[in-house]
């Protein structure tokens, strides 16, 4: 599956502004919620429970955060970019700038699994994350990723 099957151009945030964890994951739910016609508060509360068992900060600038939810037809993706970076508990310390948001149906765990692997593939690729960090806009941050995801 690719990235761009499930990341709506809407749900791509491309200069985040809060500060700490929990409001840049309040930012990264708010379209996430409206394409996936969920609440926004009991995505936040997955993630931040999700949060707790330890961060989705995987390091180099980029967090994953991600979870699944009861009563959702598909996997949802969204995207945004702290231009100042964040504390995100990262596990090197350094501030998180990119992230991706993944949320996924409660039974689909093949799924969920398989999309993560797929984002933190194209993560390791220094050059994409520096394309995306350098990008002004949500159809800049697009066409990025959609250059890179047919490639791979």
């Amino acid at each position: 599956m690719k990235i761009l099957e499930v990341l709506q151009i809407d749900a791509i945030l491309e200069d985040l502004s809060s500060t700490d964890k929990k409001g840049i994951l309040e930012e990264l739910v708010a379209p996430v919620a409206k394409a996936a016609n969920v609440g926004e508060e009991g995505l936040v509360k997955v993630l931040l429970d999700r949060e707790r068992l330890g961060s989705t900060g995987i390091g180099g600038g980029v967090g994953i955060p991600h979870g699944k939810l009861k009563n959702l037809d598909d996997i949802v993706l969204g995207f945004g970019l702290s231009r100042k970076g964040v504390d995100f508990e990262s596990m090197d310390g350094r501030p998180t700038h990119i992230f991706f948001l993944l949320v996924t149906p409660e039974n689909s765990t093949g799924l969920h699994l398989k999309m993560l692997a797929r984002i933190s593939r194209l993560l390791k690729d220094e050059s994409f994350k520096e394309r995306l960090t350098n990008a002004s806009s949500r159809e800049e941050i697009f066409a990025i990723i959609q250059e890179v995801d047919e490639e791979f």
